[in-house]
């Protein structure tokens, strides 16, 4: 997950890697608690994504989650259909590395996934995370609906006088409405139960977020 010295530019449709037509292999059933990776998932179950940096630690924080049924990691935000680790971490996808929530909004609620979200790492840091650089490590939130898309704006509103307050700078997540989840491979998936010593380069600002009390829809 340590990153070469890259462009931090995100290639545009015309530059992009070209990919492929068909998704990568990827893992089965979640390795902690055995349900379906890609679905299809429960009814009444809802999904987010987001981006905070190196997906290994970012999806360890989601899964330990009360009410989260599933997570899993992928590449989200760029061009190239269906991209490989080693295209994404090349900066010419546009990818960012992410992980896909599949929650119950009646046992936690998509401002309780946020506050996870923007205490669990730096938003300010643009196309790093900690000493990881590029644009697959840049912090954003991929919308699934209208309602998803009102309360990231909102969130960031609330967060970015906290964080000022205490010295830090613009916030700059990107809030885009999702798009195509491309998982990544098998052993990407639940990384860090898997290899409980291994890197993780994620850590918060030690910033409080003033939102996500409430539980449900």
């Amino acid at each position: 997950m340590f990153s070469i010295r890259k462009s931090l530019e995100i290639p545009t449709p015309e530059t992009a890697l070209k990919g492929r037509p068909n998704a990568i292999p990827t893992a089965e059933a979640h390795v902690v608690n055995g349900h379906p990776l890609t679905g299809p998932y429960p009814a009444g179950l809802e999904t987010a994504q987001f981006a905070m940096g190196c997906f290994w630690g970012v999806e360890r924080k989601f899964w330990q989650l009360t009410g989260v049924w599933v997570t899993a990691v992928g590449y989200v935000g760029g061009s190239t259909p269906n991209p490989t680790y080693e295209e994404t971490c090349s900066g010419r996808t546009g990818h960012t590395e992410a992980v896909l929530v599949v929650y119950d909004p009646k046992a936690i609620s998509y401002d309780d996934l946020l506050k996870a979200f923007w205490e669990g790492h730096d938003p300010t840091q643009g196309m790093r995370q900690g000493n990881d650089m590029g644009t697959q490590y840049r912090s954003g939130i991929y919308t699934a609906n209208e309602a998803q898309a009102k309360a990231a704006a909102a969130s960031k509103s609330a967060y970015q006088p906290a964080l000022s307050a205490r010295g830090y700078g613009p916030i700059t997540t990107e809030i885009a409405p999702a798009g195509p989840f491309y998982f990544a491979e098998a052993y990407h998936q639940q990384y860090l139960a898997k290899n409980p010593a291994g890197y993780c380069g994620v850590g918060g600002t030690g910033v409080s977020c003033p939102i996500g009390t409430g539980v449900g829809a």
